[in-house]
């Protein structure tokens, strides 16, 4: 974590790929664990955690600027405790936890591009200075 204003949203996108990461092992382990009687599925929560932080304000850089980055973390749950798929109590579903491993992964890249590009913004505005 950059402890600089200028770095706002660089640290914000960085606990959001932080979360995604966690998300990507927590899936994993959702994969690893489908055919583990009584396994139930986990999740990481993190957009409500975000968007409540970026909520209330006209400005978005005055939003990003207020936001306390230790307060910004993502969680561990687990969902639908008492749905099972199947006889044994698990309750994983092999094709949407590839989905969302997919979909996931699509989401950090994603941020790594847009972490790239900020710091690639200041460069360029420390060279033309």
């Amino acid at each position: 974590m950059v402890l600089s204003n200028a770095y706002n949203y660089i640290n914000v996108l960085d606990k959001a790929a932080d979360a995604s990461w966690l998300r990507n092992d927590v899936l994993a382990n959702n994969i690893a664990n489908a055919d583990t009687p009584n396994y139930k599925r986990k999740d990481v929560q993190f957009e409500t955690y975000l968007a409540n932080a970026v909520a209330g304000t006209d400005s978005l850089d005055e939003t990003v600027s207020k936001i306390d980055l230790n307060t910004l973390n993502a969680s561990t749950y687990t969902e639908q405790v008492n749905l099972s798929y199947r006889m044994d109590g698990n309750n994983v579903d092999i094709s949407t936890e590839n989905v969302e491993l997919a979909k996931n992964q699509l989401k950090y890249y994603t941020l790594m591009n847009s972490i790239s590009n900020e710091f690639s913004r200041l460069k360029s505005a420390i060279r033309t200075s």
